[in-house]
């Protein structure tokens, strides 16, 4: 089969760096992307399984999507070497109607924006609309980017945070007043006692669950955003079992490749009865709850069509804008 170049003039791809990111990106905005896009029919086939090559130490993960706003498709490379405590983000984006390589772009900072976000957009459609009770478990990042995003979209009554070390979750707090109510917990059962939302954002050393079923106030909604891998623990086998209703971004992923999923397999609980994916919530075609005491659970792994959907809005904003740095070269985009 013969090859040539396209004939047709293609603009240059835009590279953005986690600078342009950070200065182009906004919480109320990330979520109305991915309501949006969560929204629209997204068949299976557009946001296949991930793929992970591991080594001797290091693993390079591989995500790919095609939008459903018919615009670009892409995908997300990520390079890491737990060992050496070091990873790379990329996310290149082509244009769905030339096939030319519209942007290249730093994900880490997206990675970041698009867990907080589609867990705020669950949040927002599982939570009884009210101010809300928040319980935080975890002071990293991910914890910071929930509680972040959550507060920009719905409003807040109180929160509890609890980390192991004193000093993280009192910094934690601190980092948030006084914008929000906040204090910090002594235990992680304290920080979720009677409140609307449950954000769990962290894991223990040993891979131990670090929230309990049993500390859950009736009608608690509950994201769990810590664990993603087989050999990752973050809820126990109670909180599944207790969810009347699990909500995922990735049904197949969250029951196959995360450990809380399996070890709740193992112990007998049937998820295949209760796991859904979001695009049914977002939609209006699930009903998650049949009581107020019902409690419910967003199972997150990370999906590419939220790594595409934030990229998208990203470069439509850059070119708005004029940020970021055209390259003087690109892929060519070739007739076959």
């Amino acid at each position: 089969m013969s090859e040539t170049t396209s004939p047709e003039p293609l603009a240059p791809t835009l590279m953005l760096t986690d600078a342009d990111v950070a200065a182009l990106a906004d919480w109320p905005s990330a979520v109305g992307a991915l309501s949006k896009a969560y929204g629209m029919d997204v068949s299976l086939a557009m946001v296949p399984p991930r793929s992970m090559a591991r080594g001797d130490g290091i693993w390079l993960r591989g995500l790919s999507a095609i939008a459903p706003t018919g615009s670009t498709m892409g995908c997300k490379l990520i390079a890491a070497s737990p060992r050496a405590r070091r990873a790379s983000y990329l996310i290149a984006l082509f244009d769905q109607q030339t096939m030319a390589l519209a942007a290249l772009i730093d994900g880490n900072r997206v990675t970041g924006l698009r867990t907080a976000a589609t867990a705020a957009l669950a949040v927002d459609r599982l939570a009884p609309q009210r101010p809300l009770r928040v319980g935080v478990i975890g002071s990293g990042f991910e914890a910071r980017g929930a509680l972040e995003c959550l507060a920009a979209v719905r409003q807040i009554q109180s929160v509890r945070v609890f980390s192991p070390t004193p000093a993280s979750r009192e910094r934690f707090a601190e980092g948030f007043r006084p914008a929000l109510q906040i204090t910090a917990a002594e235990s992680p059962e304290a920080a979720v006692q009677d409140v609307d939302v449950v954000l769990c954002a962290a894991r223990s050393r040993d891979e131990t669950p670090v929230l309990r079923g049993a500390w859950l106030p009736d009608g608690a909604t509950v994201v769990s955003l810590g664990s993603t891998l087989p050999e990752q623990r973050e809820v126990d086998e109670q909180t599944m079992a207790r969810a009347v209703c699990i909500v995922a971004d990735m049904p197949e992923e969250v029951e196959h490749d995360t450990g809380d999923a399996i070890a709740a397999t193992r112990s007998g609980i049937d998820l295949s009865t209760k796991l859904v994916p979001l695009t049914e919530l977002v939609t209006g075609r699930l009903t998650p709850r049949h009581t107020a005491n019902d409690i419910v659970l967003y199972k997150s792994v990370g999906s590419a069509l939220q790594d595409i959907v934030i990229a998208e809005m990203l470069l439509a904003r850059a070119r708005q804008q004029g940020r970021g740095v055209l390259l003087p070269a690109s892929i060519v985009p070739v007739s076959k």
